[in-house]
This record gives C-alpha cells, sequence and structure tokens, in this order.
C-alpha cells in the first residue's frame, strides 16, 4: 500500500493561521467601518459606503501586481512585506481626523492585505502535494470561511464594549502575530533562470493577469456577482421580512456548511476531477438564491444558507485549485491573483449591477436574477473551460495514438 503524502506539515498550518488571522482583521473592520465613519466623522451613507468599497480597490490594485512580484522577489519576502505593510497601515487608523484621511488610510490598509493574502495562497499552493491538491486547498480556505463568519461577530462585538481605538490594538497584535509566525515558516521558494526572471521583469499584461486561467477566472467573477447580493442585501432583505434572527444566523449556517464541505469535495476534486465538483455548485448556488427569493419563513432562509454555503463556498476554493493545476510553478503568483482579482472584482461590481434593479424588481427579484447567473456560470463553465480542456485532450491522445502507429510501422518494416 502506497503512504499518502504529507499534508498537514508545520509550513501548511502556519500559512494557514497567517491567513485566518489577515482574513478576521479584515471582516472585523469592513463591518464597523461604515457605521464609525457616520459617528466619528459625521460622514454620510454613500461617503461611508465608499470608506467600505474604497479598501477593496486597494486590495485589487495590489493583487494585480503582486503576482508577478511574490515570485520575482520571493515568496517569503513579499509575505513579510505584505504583513509590514499591513501592521503599518492599520496603525494609521490612530491617525484618522477626517473623510479623506480615512479614505486614504482604508486603500493603503487594502494594498497591504492585498499583497499579505496573495503571498498566503501562493505559498500555500507549493506545499501541498500535487496528489492531495484538491483536499490541501479546501482545509486551506477553511480559513477564509471561517474568518467570514467569525470576523463580523468579533467586530459588532467589540463596537459594543469598548472605543474604537482599542480594536485597532486588537487588530495590530493579530498582524503582529502574524509576522512572528512567519520567522518559523519554511517557503519552498521558486529558483528562477535569467528567462524565467527576464520574462517576469517585463511589463506586458501576461506578467500581471495570467491568461491561462482566464477561462475559470470569467466565470469566478460572475460566481462573484451572483454572491454578492447575499452579502449586500440580505441584512436589509431580512429586516424587511421581519426574519432579522434568521438573518444574523444565515452565516453562521454559511460557515458550518463550508467547514463540513470543502473537506470532502477536495477529497472528490482529486479522485473524481473538477466537473464532478464545479457543476454541484452552480446547482446548489441557483437553489440557495431562489430560495431567498421565495423565503417567507426563518427555516427557508437557514436552508438558503446551506445551499449558498455549498455553492459559493465549494466553488471559491476548487477554482483556486483549477488554477494551480493549469500552470507551471513559476506562474502559481499570477495565476491565484487574477483568480481573487476576478472574485474582488464581481463582489465590487455585484452590489451596483444588482441594486439598480431594486426599484423595479424589489428584493426578490434581484435573488432571482442572482440565481439566474449561478446557471449561466454554469454554461458558462462548460463553455469556456470543460469544453476546451476536453477538445485539447482529445486532440493530444489523437497525436499521442498516431505517433505510435508510425513507430509501430517503422519498426515492422525495419
Amino acid at each position: 500500500m502506497i503512504a499518502r503524502e504529507k499534508l498537514w506539515t508545520k509550513g501548511f498550518l502556519l500559512d494557514t493561521l497567517i491567513n485566518f488571522l489577515i482574513y478576521i482583521i479584515y471582516y472585523m473592520l469592513m463591518v464597523i467601518i461604515a457605521s464609525e465613519a457616520i459617528h466619528s466623522l459625521n460622514a454620510s451613507m454613500s461617503e461611508a459606503g465608499l470608506a467600505s468599497g474604497i479598501f477593496i480597490l486597494g486590495t485589487l490594485l495590489a493583487r494585480v501586481f503582486a503576482g508577478r512580484s511574490i515570485e520575482l522577489y520571493g515568496r517569503k519576502k513579499m509575505l513579510y512585506f505584505g504583513i509590514l505593510f499591513y501592521l503599518a497601515t492599520t496603525g494609521m487608523y490612530f491617525l484618522i481626523h477626517s473623510l479623506p484621511m480615512l479614505f486614504l488610510v482604508r486603500a493603503l490598509n487594502g494594498i497591504g492585505y492585498g499583497i499579505a493574502s496573495t503571498a498566503t495562497s501562493t505559498i500555500v499552493s507549493t506545499m501541498i502535494p500535487v496528489s492531495r491538491r484538491g483536499e490541501g486547498v479546501n482545509y486551506y480556505a477553511l480559513s477564509m470561511s471561517l474568518a467570514a463568519a467569525i470576523g463580523p461577530f468579533i467586530g459588532m462585538k467589540l463596537q459594543q464594549l469598548v472605543p474604537f481605538e482599542d480594536i485597532i490594538i486588537f487588530s495590530l497584535a493579530m498582524v503582529a502575530v502574524c509576522f512572528v509566525a512567519v520567522a518559523f515558516m519554511h517557503v519552498q521558494e521558486f529558483e528562477l533562470t535569467e528567462e524565467h526572471r527576464r520574462e517576469l521583469s517585463e511589463w506586458h499584461i501576461a506578467n500581471f493577469l495570467e491568461p491561462k486561467v482566464a477561462a475559470i477566472s470569467i466565470v469566478a467573477f460572475f460566481v462573484a456577482v451572483a454572491y454578492s447580493s447575499v452579502l449586500t442585501f440580505l441584512a436589509s432583505y431580512a429586516e424587511s421580512l421581519d426574519l432579522m434572527t434568521a438573518g444574523t444566523l444565515f452565516f453562521v449556517v454559511y460557515a458550518l456548511v463550508i467547514t463540513l464541505a470543502r473537506p470532502v469535495a477536495g477529497v472528490m476534486f482529486d479522485r473524481k476531477g473538477e466537473d464532478f465538483v464545479m457543476y454541484p455548485t452552480y446547482a446548489c448556488l441557483a437553489i440557495g438564491l431562489a430560495l431567498l427569493a421565495i423565503t417567507t419563513q426563518s427555516w427557508m432562509m437557514l436552508l438558503a444558507g446551506v445551499f449558498v454555503g455549498l455553492g459559493y463556498g465549494t466553488f471559491m476554493s476548487n477554482g483556486q485549485a483549477i488554477c494551480i493545476h493549469l500552470v507551471k510553478e513559476v506562474r502559481i503568483g499570477v495565476a491565484v491573483s487574477t483568480y481573487f482579482v476576478a472574485l474582488d472584482l464581481g463582489l465590487g461590481v455585484g452590489p451596483y449591477v444588482l441594486g439598480a434593479l431594486k426599484e423595479t424588481l424589489g428584493f426578490s427579484g434581484i435573488y432571482f436574477v442572482a440565481g439566474a447567473t449561478a446557471v449561466f456560470c454554469a454554461a458558462l463553465y462548460y463553455l469556456l473551460y470543460a469544453a476546451r480542456r476536453d477538445a485539447r485532450a482529445k486532440a493530444a491522445a489523437a497525436a499521442a495514438a498516431g505517433e505510435t502507429l508510425v513507430q509501430e510501422q517503422k519498426e515492422e518494416f525495419a
């Protein structure tokens, strides 16, 4: 019996912990910064929204450049730099006394978060054995899912109990833990040849956005647009239905489902292939969003949380696994950053696109449209990715068979 390659190494655990704390800070501050801007700086609703959203712009900018830089300058060095920049810009919250300063700090903080989170995702990709890639990425992605549930809860609780300055001190302490953890983590660096270094140093689009993962990244963009309806409108929708308790518990159910489903999905990804996992994710997301569209009772909203978790939560980690599989090791950083740029962009664009439908379609209409988008993603996945992959595989098999036949004929007449 062949022993399975080891997954739970010290490096894998430390990288996952660092990523968890980075995301905890992100979600913790994201849920309270708007109300802090309103109460402390007399911001309007639109200005408060900008204070939240401008963080994502900083993150997108960082991800575009980080993927290339991680391989060019070193994975561990870029993680150190990202965490130090995250630490410095988190400390800058103490300097905020006006809205322009708040916007600047949020954008810079987003850059630090973008560099650090892209570095952790790239590093963990090199720590996971190829035979357990789907399983490993899914376990690692639990750090993001749990942070998405725990971070907002901690942020809202602390906001009720302590001043904003104490929350920043708590955030700084977590970033400091990340910095110390990096020192104990062995990172496998890719030895760049002069050709690789020259290629990565060139300023062309392929060094910032990986063409080989364009298809799955386009699908990821539309999946994120569909899921953005949950992040943006669920609280208001639950309030309009007088289902605030269910709305609060929705993300708890979401996190629990992902915690249970992702390890199983990862094993199935490795054993059965990506299609076996990916097509059900689109179906589950569509069902969950359709349930939200017709929700009238708490149990329906919570059941929707189960399906949305199985849909978006499972897609996000397995889409990353596909990206890693499609490129050479030297391109992993660019591939991962390209994928997360698409996800972040979808989460940023989605609220504006879907929000424009609110006046004419209402909340139910928004969720029906989002559900239809999830179905569209399944078709897009087949057309842009699966069909082309299968065509390439058939062509390669036919070419190999032709070469074998020619060789046999040569041997026959020899």
